[in-house]
């Protein structure tokens, strides 16, 4: 990480460990005339987190959760009881790996598909912790469990299910004022996630086209083939279907490739995906092992793009 040139860090004194890190940070800053001037401030380190909203387009309704803040109710919370979304500590994994742990634990729902819409610092004057949004679609299916956290780690959470409307009152209301939450219900209003007719998608097919083959013609054919064949059944759900390969290979081939693998090829077929990828609203992962397609993957995620891994998981389209 590049470091800020106008700022010292001078000292940093640990204040307490009991729960997690609080310390004294001493620096210095250069002021706009070229001095320097010391200041001190309190810093609480708890880690990075993970949010999430569920949301059932077909039934119109989000799941929620309700448990004890013993700071909200040092602070005017009269019951200490407040409504947020499913959210959690990273505990060393990835943030979507933890918001699926986190929202089995504490709803009761198993989810594979996860969206991540954004990150951010939910208070940058004291606290170091970066907060990762999402959301994901849920179903009765899903729910493997009654939810309600983890014992041992003394977790009392209620499940609520809610329409989505209501919940936009209780924002108006005071009922919901926990901050991550009301983000992500504004965030869902916005973009009209519940909308019964959804948007159509354009989606990347993501899956091996050289890898296994031996660059064998025949067997890179049979890979296209299948791919072509995913793309067709995109396209009949409504959707809008694309390949990396429809761009890359005839610019390949304009440009004087002269087998797989020169460097004409590598310059354009990969980096033709990333490019498009930026404009597509959704990868799907098919096939065998694929160092290009996980990657694809990799930085859909990073995007915040949606990544279907079964073509059942695309819901049909029912409008533009």
């Amino acid at each position: 990480m590049k470091m800020n040139p106008k700022i010292r860090i001078v000292n940093e004194e640990l204040l307490s460990d009991n729960w997690y890190l609080l310390k004294k940070i001493t620096y210095m800053t250069e002021t706009t005339n070229g001095s320097w001037t010391s200041q001190s401030r309190e810093s609480y380190d708890r880690g990075n987190g993970a949010t999430i909203l569920l949301y059932n387009r077909e039934r119109q309704t989000v799941i929620l959760t309700r448990q004890f803040r013993i700071p909200t109710y040092m602070n005017g919370n009269e019951t200490g009881m407040m409504i947020e979304a499913c959210a959690g500590l990273l505990d060393k994994e990835s943030p979507e790996d933890s918001i699926r742990r986190e929202t089995e634990e504490e709803t009761g729902y198993r989810i594979a598909n996860v969206q991540k819409i954004g990150e951010a610092y939910m208070s940058p004057g004291s606290v170091t912790e970066i907060l990762h949004f999402f959301v994901a679609e849920y179903s009765s299916g899903m729910k493997v469990g009654e939810g309600g956290g983890i014992e041992e780690e003394q977790e009392n959470i209620e499940v609520l299910e809610y329409p989505f409307q209501r919940t936009l009152e209780m924002i108006k209301t005071g009922e919901i004022k926990d901050a991550k939450t009301i983000m992500l219900l504004q965030y869902a209003q916005i973009n009209r996630l519940l909308e019964p007719g959804l948007r159509q998608q354009q989606i990347l097919i993501a899956g091996p086209y050289r890898s296994g083959t031996g660059d064998d013609p025949n067997l890179i054919r049979r890979n296209m083939d299948f791919m072509n064949e995913m793309a067709l059944r995109i396209y009949e759900a409504g959707h809008l279907p694309v390949l990396g390969e429809w761009y890359a290979l005839p610019l390949i081939e304009k440009a004087g490739s002269r087998t797989i693998g020169d460097e004409i090829f590598d310059r354009i077929f990969h980096p033709s995906s990333v490019r498009l990828l930026n404009h597509c609203d959704a990868v799907l992962r098919i096939g065998g092992p694929s160092l290009g397609a996980d990657e694809m993957v990799r930085t859909a995620l990073e995007l915040g793009k949606i990544v279907y891994r079964d073509l059942q998981e695309i819901p049909p389209c029912n409008g533009v």
